[in-house]
């Protein structure tokens, strides 16, 4: 098994719309553990294009509780559970999880109940044990470095940077411009960044029809321009860049070029323009 980043989902923010990419979510393969980070919608059905059964989870983080970001966690417990899951996954999180696992078993305990009495099915709750994000933690041979990030109002939203065996993997979450980004990034086999374009936020806006001037206000707060992700790959001196979270996305009047020409503004290196199903080598 080759080590590789697959970018299950790649749109900011949670609706979908004909022509758009599906919500946050990637697969991380690294010395040998299979990693989910972010559950956003259609991250199921995602990993199963990835060749990949549901029940070879290794581990899954969760990086902040936007909706986008873990909107289908307990919906890949129930189906990896009816597809054989029978042992527990850690799952690293931000406090206020463990409130969404319980609830999500509530909200399905009539079918819960019912497969485990007449299916025979193992207990369900046991398949998770969620444990809170950390400055440094291990999993196996597998260290996971984690930075608090800038998304207001959320504070509970954090960075990651993957390393082992030589190699290390970063991942943004959902920030606004960091320029010690940089130094958490350093010398990363690759960096997966979030990305804006200010000018189709504002296009995003006009053509919002149940949300108001909030809206705009914390997109453009709690996020990044695409000419300064090229600043932080070039400052970190990354080997690879690859853009995920894309505000906006779907929109036809923003295209590859826009995107990377303001991500050529500084950097030159390999250049990522993240699609749904997307998989980079390390």
């Amino acid at each position: 098994m080759s080590d590789s980043i697959a970018l299950l989902g790649v749109k900011g923010g949670p609706a979908i719309r004909p022509g758009s990419n599906m919500p946050t979510a990637m697969l991380l393969k690294l010395a040998g553990k299979t990693v989910l980070v972010d559950a956003g919608l259609g991250v199921t059905r995602a990993i199963c294009d990835q060749g990949v059964a549901l029940t070879d989870i290794d581990l899954i983080v969760i990086t902040h509780l936007h909706s986008d970001h873990y909107l289908e966690l307990g919906p890949f417990f129930h189906t990896a559970w009816t597809a054989g899951l029978n042992r527990t996954i850690p799952i690293i999180g931000p406090n206020g999880l463990d409130a969404y696992w319980a609830a999500f078993q509530d909200s399905m305990r009539f079918d819960i109940d019912l497969r485990i009495h007449d299916e025979g099915r193992c207990d369900f709750a046991s398949l998770a044990d969620i444990q809170i994000i950390d400055d440094t933690m291990t999993f196996d041979t597998i260290t996971l470095r984690t930075m608090r990030n800038i998304h207001p109002p959320i504070t509970d939203t954090f960075a990651l940077r993957f390393e082992a065996k030589g190699k290390a993997v970063v991942l943004s979450g959902d920030t606004a411009y960091m320029p010690q980004m940089a130094d958490f990034a350093k010398d990363a086999d690759v960096l997966v960044h979030e990305a804006m374009l200010r000018d189709g936020v504002e296009a995003l806006c006009a053509r919002m029809t149940n949300g108001d001037e909030r809206l705009r206000t914390h997109i453009l707060r709690s996020h990044t321009d695409a000419a300064d992700v090229g600043r932080i790959a070039k400052d970190a001196r990354v080997r690879q860049l690859a853009l995920n979270h894309f505000v906006p996305d779907g929109d036809p009047d923003f295209t590859d070029q826009h995107w990377e020409a303001e991500v050529r503004t500084h950097w030159d290196g390999p250049l990522f323009l993240g699609k749904d199903g997307m998989k980079i080598t390390l």
